[in-house]
Protein backbone atom coordinates (compact mmCIF):
# COMPACT_ATOMS: atom_id res chain seq x y z
CA UNK A 1 0.00 0.00 0.00
CA UNK A 2 1.09 3.19 -0.45
CA UNK A 3 3.82 5.47 2.04
CA UNK A 4 2.87 8.73 3.38
CA UNK A 5 6.89 9.41 3.09
CA UNK A 6 6.27 9.69 -0.72
CA UNK A 7 3.86 11.63 -2.62
CA UNK A 8 0.52 9.91 -3.08
CA UNK A 9 -0.71 9.35 -6.70
CA UNK A 10 -4.26 9.33 -7.10
CA UNK A 11 -6.43 7.16 -8.93
CA UNK A 12 -6.99 7.85 -12.65
CA UNK A 13 -10.57 8.85 -13.61
CA UNK A 14 -10.58 5.60 -15.09
CA UNK A 15 -9.54 3.52 -12.27
CA UNK A 16 -12.40 5.84 -10.61
CA UNK A 17 -15.10 5.07 -12.33
CA UNK A 18 -13.86 1.18 -12.41
CA UNK A 19 -14.21 1.56 -8.52
CA UNK A 20 -17.67 3.22 -8.51
CA UNK A 21 -19.11 0.29 -10.51
CA UNK A 22 -17.54 -2.23 -9.01
CA UNK A 23 -19.16 -0.36 -5.36
CA UNK A 24 -22.48 -0.22 -7.13
CA UNK A 25 -22.71 -3.77 -8.48
CA UNK A 26 -21.65 -4.74 -4.79
CA UNK A 27 -24.71 -2.24 -3.30
CA UNK A 28 -27.37 -4.42 -5.90
CA UNK A 29 -27.03 -7.50 -4.01
CA UNK A 30 -27.38 -6.45 -0.61
CA UNK A 31 -25.34 -8.31 1.31
CA UNK A 32 -25.83 -6.93 4.26
CA UNK A 33 -29.40 -8.72 4.32
CA UNK A 34 -27.85 -12.06 4.68
CA UNK A 35 -24.05 -11.86 6.27
CA UNK A 36 -22.51 -10.61 9.71
CA UNK A 37 -19.25 -8.39 10.21
CA UNK A 38 -18.31 -11.91 11.99
CA UNK A 39 -18.38 -13.37 8.81
CA UNK A 40 -14.88 -12.64 7.40
CA UNK A 41 -12.89 -13.92 4.18
CA UNK A 42 -9.98 -13.21 2.85
CA UNK A 43 -8.44 -11.60 -0.30
CA UNK A 44 -4.79 -11.99 -1.81
CA UNK A 45 -3.84 -8.90 -3.56
CA UNK A 46 -2.24 -9.87 -7.17
CA UNK A 47 0.27 -6.87 -7.15
CA UNK A 48 2.42 -8.16 -3.27
CA UNK A 49 0.72 -11.12 -2.82
CA UNK A 50 -0.27 -9.85 0.80
CA UNK A 51 -3.66 -10.55 2.29
CA UNK A 52 -7.09 -8.69 2.92
CA UNK A 53 -9.39 -9.58 5.41
CA UNK A 54 -13.44 -8.32 4.24
CA UNK A 55 -16.33 -8.38 6.33
CA UNK A 56 -19.80 -6.69 5.40
CA UNK A 57 -21.68 -4.16 7.59
CA UNK A 58 -25.70 -2.85 7.42
CA UNK A 59 -27.19 -5.93 8.96
CA UNK A 60 -28.50 -3.63 12.20
CA UNK A 61 -29.21 -0.78 9.11
CA UNK A 62 -26.90 1.64 10.96
CA UNK A 63 -24.28 1.94 8.32
CA UNK A 64 -23.68 0.06 5.00
CA UNK A 65 -19.84 -0.90 4.35
CA UNK A 66 -17.30 -3.16 2.80
CA UNK A 67 -14.28 -3.16 4.96
CA UNK A 68 -10.73 -4.84 4.13
CA UNK A 69 -8.34 -5.08 6.79
CA UNK A 70 -4.84 -4.95 5.40
CA UNK A 71 -2.58 -7.63 6.43
CA UNK A 72 -2.10 -9.43 9.62
CA UNK A 73 -1.67 -6.09 11.55
CA UNK A 74 -5.23 -4.72 10.54
CA UNK A 75 -6.75 -8.29 11.06
CA UNK A 76 -4.88 -8.16 14.53
CA UNK A 77 -6.77 -4.57 15.56
CA UNK A 78 -10.11 -5.78 14.51
CA UNK A 79 -9.54 -8.69 16.56
CA UNK A 80 -8.45 -6.22 19.12
CA UNK A 81 -11.41 -4.36 19.05
CA UNK A 82 -13.84 -7.28 18.47
CA UNK A 83 -12.55 -9.32 21.12
CA UNK A 84 -12.40 -6.26 23.64
CA UNK A 85 -8.70 -6.22 23.96
CA UNK A 86 -8.82 -2.66 23.15
CA UNK A 87 -10.73 -0.14 25.36
CA UNK A 88 -12.53 2.38 23.31
CA UNK A 89 -11.56 5.08 26.06
CA UNK A 90 -7.43 4.01 25.22
CA UNK A 91 -6.26 7.19 23.59
CA UNK A 92 -4.49 4.73 20.98
CA UNK A 93 -7.49 3.44 19.97
CA UNK A 94 -8.28 5.73 17.15
CA UNK A 95 -4.71 4.79 15.92
CA UNK A 96 -5.22 1.03 15.47
CA UNK A 97 -7.48 0.55 12.26
CA UNK A 98 -5.52 -0.65 8.99
CA UNK A 99 -7.81 -0.87 6.47
CA UNK A 100 -9.89 0.35 3.12
CA UNK A 101 -13.75 1.05 3.51
CA UNK A 102 -16.38 1.02 0.64
CA UNK A 103 -19.28 3.22 2.37
CA UNK A 104 -22.57 4.29 1.39
CA UNK A 105 -24.00 7.79 2.81
CA UNK A 106 -26.04 10.65 3.38
CA UNK A 107 -24.12 13.16 1.24
CA UNK A 108 -24.01 15.08 4.08
CA UNK A 109 -21.04 13.41 4.77
CA UNK A 110 -19.23 13.20 1.56
CA UNK A 111 -16.13 15.62 1.65
CA UNK A 112 -15.76 18.02 -1.52
CA UNK A 113 -12.90 15.72 -2.59
CA UNK A 114 -15.81 12.75 -2.73
CA UNK A 115 -18.05 15.36 -4.62
CA UNK A 116 -15.85 16.26 -7.16
CA UNK A 117 -14.68 12.96 -8.20
CA UNK A 118 -17.93 12.21 -8.44
CA UNK A 119 -19.02 15.19 -10.39
CA UNK A 120 -16.62 14.06 -12.93
CA UNK A 121 -17.49 11.21 -13.51
CA UNK A 122 -20.68 12.33 -14.27
CA UNK A 123 -22.64 10.03 -11.63
CA UNK A 124 -25.56 11.02 -9.67
CA UNK A 125 -27.00 9.65 -6.70
CA UNK A 126 -30.44 10.42 -4.15
CA UNK A 127 -31.51 9.24 -1.31
CA UNK A 128 -30.15 7.90 2.20
CA UNK A 129 -27.03 5.73 2.64
CA UNK A 130 -26.69 6.27 -1.68
CA UNK A 131 -23.79 8.10 -2.26
CA UNK A 132 -20.52 6.65 -1.94
CA UNK A 133 -17.25 7.39 -0.41
CA UNK A 134 -14.46 5.49 0.09
CA UNK A 135 -11.44 6.11 2.65
CA UNK A 136 -7.66 4.64 3.71
CA UNK A 137 -7.46 3.99 7.51
CA UNK A 138 -3.62 3.60 8.90
CA UNK A 139 -2.52 3.51 12.16
CA UNK A 140 -1.25 7.12 12.95
CA UNK A 141 -2.28 8.96 9.88
CA UNK A 142 -5.68 10.63 9.99
CA UNK A 143 -8.16 8.51 7.55
CA UNK A 144 -7.47 9.56 3.93
CA UNK A 145 -8.39 9.41 -0.01
CA UNK A 146 -7.83 6.50 -1.69
CA UNK A 147 -4.28 6.39 -2.95
CA UNK A 148 -4.20 4.47 -6.52
CA UNK A 149 -3.15 1.53 -5.38
CA UNK A 150 -5.60 1.53 -3.06
CA UNK A 151 -8.57 1.83 -5.30
CA UNK A 152 -6.97 -0.80 -7.33
CA UNK A 153 -6.84 -3.43 -4.80
CA UNK A 154 -10.42 -2.17 -3.07
CA UNK A 155 -12.35 -2.35 -6.80
CA UNK A 156 -10.49 -6.26 -7.03
CA UNK A 157 -12.05 -6.93 -3.27
CA UNK A 158 -15.29 -5.23 -4.36
CA UNK A 159 -15.63 -8.18 -6.81
CA UNK A 160 -14.32 -10.79 -4.97
CA UNK A 161 -17.02 -9.95 -2.18
CA UNK A 162 -19.96 -10.03 -4.46
CA UNK A 163 -19.19 -13.18 -5.77
CA UNK A 164 -17.79 -14.45 -2.21
CA UNK A 165 -21.79 -13.35 -0.53
CA UNK A 166 -23.53 -14.35 -3.34
CA UNK A 167 -22.27 -18.05 -2.87
CA UNK A 168 -22.30 -17.33 0.84
CA UNK A 169 -26.01 -17.00 0.89
CA UNK A 170 -26.87 -20.53 -0.77
CA UNK A 171 -23.75 -21.90 1.50
CA UNK A 172 -23.92 -20.37 5.16
CA UNK A 173 -20.53 -22.97 6.31
CA UNK A 174 -18.86 -22.24 3.62
CA UNK A 175 -16.72 -19.48 5.98
CA UNK A 176 -16.73 -22.01 9.01
CA UNK A 177 -13.05 -23.32 8.87
CA UNK A 178 -11.99 -26.96 9.40
CA UNK A 179 -8.73 -25.78 11.31
CA UNK A 180 -8.77 -23.38 14.35
CA UNK A 181 -7.68 -19.42 12.93
CA UNK A 182 -7.63 -20.01 9.31
CA UNK A 183 -9.76 -17.84 6.77
CA UNK A 184 -11.36 -18.47 3.58
CA UNK A 185 -9.24 -17.05 1.23
CA UNK A 186 -9.56 -16.02 -2.56
CA UNK A 187 -6.11 -16.58 -3.95
CA UNK A 188 -4.56 -15.38 -7.29
CA UNK A 189 -2.48 -15.92 -10.02
CA UNK A 190 -1.63 -14.04 -13.21
CA UNK A 191 -1.37 -15.68 -15.93
CA UNK A 192 -0.80 -14.05 -19.29
CA UNK A 193 -1.84 -10.68 -17.85
CA UNK A 194 -5.34 -12.43 -17.00
CA UNK A 195 -6.25 -12.66 -12.73
CA UNK A 196 -7.09 -16.38 -11.95
CA UNK A 197 -8.90 -17.11 -8.64
CA UNK A 198 -9.13 -20.27 -6.85
CA UNK A 199 -10.66 -21.08 -3.18
CA UNK A 200 -8.22 -21.63 -0.32
CA UNK A 201 -7.68 -21.71 3.06
CA UNK A 202 -5.05 -18.87 4.96
CA UNK A 203 -4.02 -18.75 8.48
CA UNK A 204 -2.37 -15.40 8.80
CA UNK A 205 0.73 -14.49 10.81
CA UNK A 206 1.00 -12.10 13.65
CA UNK A 207 3.37 -9.80 15.27
CA UNK A 208 4.51 -12.22 17.97
CA UNK A 209 4.89 -14.98 15.01
CA UNK A 210 7.10 -12.52 13.15
CA UNK A 211 10.67 -12.41 12.50
CA UNK A 212 11.48 -8.74 13.67
CA UNK A 213 13.60 -6.09 12.23
CA UNK A 214 17.23 -7.29 12.09
CA UNK A 215 19.85 -5.01 12.96
CA UNK A 216 23.29 -5.26 13.53
CA UNK A 217 24.89 -3.67 16.51
CA UNK A 218 28.58 -3.80 16.62
CA UNK A 219 30.04 -5.79 19.50
CA UNK A 220 32.62 -3.09 20.61
CA UNK A 221 29.78 -0.89 21.27
CA UNK A 222 27.95 -3.21 22.80
CA UNK A 223 31.22 -3.80 25.29
CA UNK A 224 31.36 0.23 25.69
CA UNK A 225 27.79 0.19 26.91
CA UNK A 226 28.13 -2.56 29.14
CA UNK A 227 30.84 -1.00 30.83
CA UNK A 228 28.29 2.29 32.03
CA UNK A 229 27.50 2.61 35.16
CA UNK A 230 25.31 -0.09 36.17
CA UNK A 231 22.80 1.41 38.62
CA UNK A 232 21.33 -1.69 41.11
CA UNK A 233 17.79 -2.00 41.50
CA UNK A 234 17.25 0.68 38.81
CA UNK A 235 14.20 0.21 36.74
CA UNK A 236 13.22 2.16 33.59
CA UNK A 237 9.91 2.26 31.87
CA UNK A 238 9.95 2.16 28.13
CA UNK A 239 6.98 2.75 25.77
CA UNK A 240 5.82 4.50 22.69
CA UNK A 241 2.70 6.41 22.20
CA UNK A 242 1.05 8.76 19.52
CA UNK A 243 1.27 12.56 20.29
CA UNK A 244 -1.53 14.26 20.71
CA UNK A 245 -1.33 16.49 17.66
CA UNK A 246 -0.98 16.11 13.83
CA UNK A 247 1.56 16.54 11.40
CA UNK A 248 0.25 18.46 8.09
CA UNK A 249 3.46 18.49 5.71
CA UNK A 250 2.48 19.84 1.95
CA UNK A 251 1.38 17.23 -0.39
CA UNK A 252 1.58 14.24 2.19
CA UNK A 253 -1.00 12.63 4.50
CA UNK A 254 -1.20 14.04 7.50
CA UNK A 255 0.08 11.53 10.59
CA UNK A 256 0.26 11.52 14.11
CA UNK A 257 3.98 11.22 15.03
CA UNK A 258 5.05 8.48 17.30
CA UNK A 259 6.70 9.16 20.78
CA UNK A 260 9.17 7.08 22.54
CA UNK A 261 10.33 7.80 26.15
CA UNK A 262 12.37 6.06 28.42
CA UNK A 263 11.47 7.27 31.79
CA UNK A 264 13.23 6.29 35.70
CA UNK A 265 10.17 4.71 37.66
CA UNK A 266 11.40 6.13 40.79
CA UNK A 267 12.22 9.60 40.21
CA UNK A 268 9.54 9.93 36.84
CA UNK A 269 12.85 11.37 35.07
CA UNK A 270 12.59 11.37 32.08
CA UNK A 271 16.34 10.11 30.40
CA UNK A 272 15.47 10.15 26.59
CA UNK A 273 12.58 11.25 24.38
CA UNK A 274 12.33 10.56 20.27
CA UNK A 275 9.68 11.82 17.87
CA UNK A 276 9.51 9.76 14.69
CA UNK A 277 6.86 9.34 11.97
CA UNK A 278 4.70 5.62 11.74
CA UNK A 279 6.60 4.29 9.43
CA UNK A 280 9.93 4.76 11.08
CA UNK A 281 9.48 3.54 15.10
CA UNK A 282 10.05 0.17 14.30
CA UNK A 283 13.50 0.34 12.70
CA UNK A 284 14.48 3.32 14.61
CA UNK A 285 13.97 1.67 18.12
CA UNK A 286 16.98 -0.32 18.38
CA UNK A 287 19.27 2.56 17.85
CA UNK A 288 17.54 5.38 20.24
CA UNK A 289 17.49 2.83 23.04
CA UNK A 290 21.21 2.28 22.65
CA UNK A 291 21.48 6.16 22.52
CA UNK A 292 19.34 6.45 25.62
CA UNK A 293 22.07 4.05 27.38
CA UNK A 294 24.97 6.11 25.80
CA UNK A 295 23.64 9.96 26.65
CA UNK A 296 22.70 8.79 30.23
CA UNK A 297 25.73 7.10 31.32
CA UNK A 298 24.38 4.60 32.80
CA UNK A 299 22.56 1.25 32.43
CA UNK A 300 19.53 0.00 34.61
CA UNK A 301 18.83 -3.04 35.82
CA UNK A 302 15.70 -3.89 34.33
CA UNK A 303 13.59 -2.27 31.72
CA UNK A 304 9.56 -2.51 31.78
CA UNK A 305 7.70 -2.41 28.90
CA UNK A 306 3.81 -3.58 28.83
CA UNK A 307 3.27 -3.72 24.43
CA UNK A 308 4.43 -6.87 23.54
CA UNK A 309 5.65 -5.51 20.08
CA UNK A 310 8.60 -3.77 22.07
CA UNK A 311 9.41 -7.13 24.17
CA UNK A 312 10.01 -8.60 20.87
CA UNK A 313 12.21 -6.18 19.82
CA UNK A 314 13.86 -5.48 22.99
CA UNK A 315 14.62 -8.64 24.28
CA UNK A 316 17.94 -10.06 22.27
CA UNK A 317 19.69 -6.43 22.50
CA UNK A 318 18.84 -6.57 26.38
CA UNK A 319 20.37 -10.19 26.62
CA UNK A 320 23.65 -9.33 24.76
CA UNK A 321 23.70 -6.10 27.74
CA UNK A 322 22.68 -8.67 30.98
CA UNK A 323 19.75 -6.46 31.55
CA UNK A 324 16.19 -7.67 32.76
CA UNK A 325 12.93 -6.99 30.65
CA UNK A 326 9.53 -7.51 32.00
CA UNK A 327 6.09 -7.22 30.24
CA UNK A 328 3.62 -5.39 32.83
CA UNK A 329 0.16 -4.03 32.81
CA UNK A 330 1.00 -0.44 34.07
CA UNK A 331 3.79 2.11 33.72
CA UNK A 332 3.38 4.87 35.98
CA UNK A 333 6.32 6.72 35.29
CA UNK A 334 5.09 7.10 31.75
CA UNK A 335 1.57 7.72 32.04
CA UNK A 336 2.33 10.11 34.48
CA UNK A 337 4.91 12.15 31.70
CA UNK A 338 1.84 11.28 29.04
CA UNK A 339 -0.71 13.11 31.03
CA UNK A 340 1.56 16.11 31.36
CA UNK A 341 2.15 16.18 27.53
CA UNK A 342 -2.03 16.15 27.06
CA UNK A 343 -2.48 18.64 29.41
CA UNK A 344 0.49 21.36 27.87
CA UNK A 345 -1.09 20.29 24.36
CA UNK A 346 -4.66 20.64 25.45
CA UNK A 347 -3.69 24.68 26.94
CA UNK A 348 -2.19 25.44 23.45
CA UNK A 349 -5.37 24.88 21.74
CA UNK A 350 -7.56 26.69 24.59
CA UNK A 351 -4.91 29.77 23.97
CA UNK A 352 -5.85 29.36 20.17
CA UNK A 353 -9.66 28.69 20.16
CA UNK A 354 -9.95 31.57 22.98
CA UNK A 355 -8.36 33.55 20.38
CA UNK A 356 -10.88 33.35 18.28
CA UNK A 357 -14.48 34.84 19.31
CA UNK A 358 -16.19 32.10 16.73
CA UNK A 359 -15.13 29.13 18.57
CA UNK A 360 -15.85 27.50 21.81
CA UNK A 361 -12.83 26.40 23.61
CA UNK A 362 -12.45 23.05 24.57
CA UNK A 363 -10.07 20.91 26.62
CA UNK A 364 -8.19 17.45 25.25
CA UNK A 365 -8.60 15.91 28.11
CA UNK A 366 -12.34 15.68 27.45
CA UNK A 367 -12.80 15.73 23.84
CA UNK A 368 -16.30 16.52 22.54
CA UNK A 369 -16.78 13.60 19.65
CA UNK A 370 -18.13 14.86 15.91
CA UNK A 371 -20.98 12.99 15.13
CA UNK A 372 -19.75 12.26 11.70
CA UNK A 373 -15.97 11.82 12.89
CA UNK A 374 -14.61 8.01 12.51
CA UNK A 375 -15.16 6.55 16.41
CA UNK A 376 -12.22 6.62 18.68
CA UNK A 377 -13.39 3.03 19.44
CA UNK A 378 -11.28 1.81 15.84
CA UNK A 379 -13.91 -0.14 14.02
CA UNK A 380 -13.86 2.60 10.91
CA UNK A 381 -17.54 3.25 11.33
CA UNK A 382 -19.18 7.14 12.19
CA UNK A 383 -19.02 7.82 16.15
CA UNK A 384 -22.99 8.76 15.43
CA UNK A 385 -23.43 5.04 14.10
CA UNK A 386 -21.00 3.22 16.55
CA UNK A 387 -20.53 4.33 20.23
CA UNK A 388 -22.35 7.61 20.07
CA UNK A 389 -25.40 5.86 18.78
Amino acid sequence: MADNQEKIAPPSIEEWRTLYDAARDFKEIAPWEWMRDSDMFSVQNPVDGEFGYLCVLGRKKESFDLLVYLGSEGLEGYLKIANGAINPGNPDAIHINKCLSASFEDKAYLTNEDLAVIKELGLRFSGRNAWLQFKSFRPGYLPWQLAKDEAVYLTLCLHQAKEIALRFKESPNMLEPSQPDHYFTRFVQKEDAILKWKDGWHKPTFLREMVTVRQTVDESRIKKIKCLNRQKNMVWEIDFFYAPANVAEKGNRPYFPILFLWVDQASYFIFSMHVTAPDRYRVEFIEQCLQAFESSKMVPDEIQVRKEELLVYLKPLAQRLGVGVKLVNKLKAVDDARKGMREFFGKEEKMISSADSKQEPFSRNDPKIGRNKPCPCGSGKKYKKCCGA
